[in-house]
């Protein structure tokens, strides 16, 4: 039976205070990790920085990112940036990575968009680069887009052979990169190519489903090792229309992304998402849904 695992995704605080007041209100309610976003735009801390003060407020809580924009950092830079949090966090980084998508950082920075492949190409590279680089000895690589050479780096991360991958995934060529490569598979919908949001034709129990068996079939021998999540996307006792959006409710409808209903109803459904479809690692993904997912956690967190 996989066990239940539970994060949230915080994006800041108006203080060093309040921020380490929300790392320790998780870790004491049974929540087991802090995850920020990575973008460029927006309200939202750095994700080095604000990770590693939430560790040395908690002594518990797992950090993480939900997702590092690999186009954002070259994959040696980040592997010496997580060995280091590793350390300082006791072994207690999970260090979540994707491509980069949304079109408004990189205008903003004035970075370039490029096509899905390439950035899909380029985030494979960088997973075998910080693989390399939290390994013994000097690492050498030759790719498309990175190339290494002799680079010894220390500190190596406690967690050996090296923090846990979390590789957020919606489209077809993610998930299957997911499979093959992660230890952990966050199940999101598909953006669209140019960055401008969401796919709002992907979503669905149907479209979640078929993700889920697309994962089963790449990752092969591997899948038992894989840990499978998705993002809670609202939850609570309210109905759909007073929530976020009516439209995004009923696409999500059927799905762990919304949990309508008491905290029994939430708590059976994550059972049967676990049970059913290996489901076990539930990611609130906005801060106004903790108070209600709090006594979920507390009846399901073992």
């Amino acid at each position: 039976m996989r066990r239940f695992r539970f994060g949230a995704v915080v994006r800041d605080a108006a203080s060093a205070k309040e921020w380490a007041d929300k790392a320790r209100r998780l870790e004491d309610t049974g929540f087991d990790v802090l995850l920020a976003p990575d973008h460029l735009m927006g309200p939202r801390f750095a994700p080095i920085a604000a990770l590693t003060a939430a560790a040395c407020a908690t002594t518990r809580l797992r950090v993480g990112t939900l997702v590092f924009a690999n186009d954002f950092r070259h994959p040696a830079v980040l592997a010496k940036e997580a060995a280091t949090l590793d350390v300082l966090s006791g072994g207690r980084l999970e260090v979540g990575i994707g491509t980069g998508w949304m079109a408004g950082d990189y205008a903003g920075a004035g970075l370039e968009l490029a096509p899905p492949g390439v950035r899909i190409e380029r985030l494979r590279e960088a997973l075998a680069v910080l693989r390399g680089l939290w390994g013994e000895g000097p690492f050498d690589f030759a790719g498309r887009h990175y190339r290494i050479s002799g680079l010894d780096q220390r500190p190596k991360p406690v967690q050996r052979p090296g923090p846990p991958l979390v590789i957020g995934a919606g489209g077809a060529r993610m998930v299957r990169l997911a499979a093959e490569e992660a230890d952990v598979v966050n199940i999101g919908t598909r953006v669209l190519p140019d960055g401008s949001g969401p796919d709002a034709a992907d979503g669905g129990r149907p479209a979640l489903l078929a993700k889920l068996a697309a994962v089963r079939e790449a990752a092969g021998d591997r899948y038992a090792r894989l840990e499978l999540g998705t993002s809670v996307m609202q939850a609570g006792e309210r109905k759909p229309e007073e929530a976020w959006s009516a439209a995004d409710s009923s696409v999500l409808d059927g799905t762990p992304q919304v949990l309508l209903g008491t905290r029994h109803d939430i708590a059976d459904k994550l059972r049967y998402w676990r049970d059913e479809h290996d489901i076990s690692y539930f990611v609130v993904h906005h801060e106004r849904d903790l108070a209600a997912f709090e006594p979920v956690v507390e009846e399901l967190a073992t």
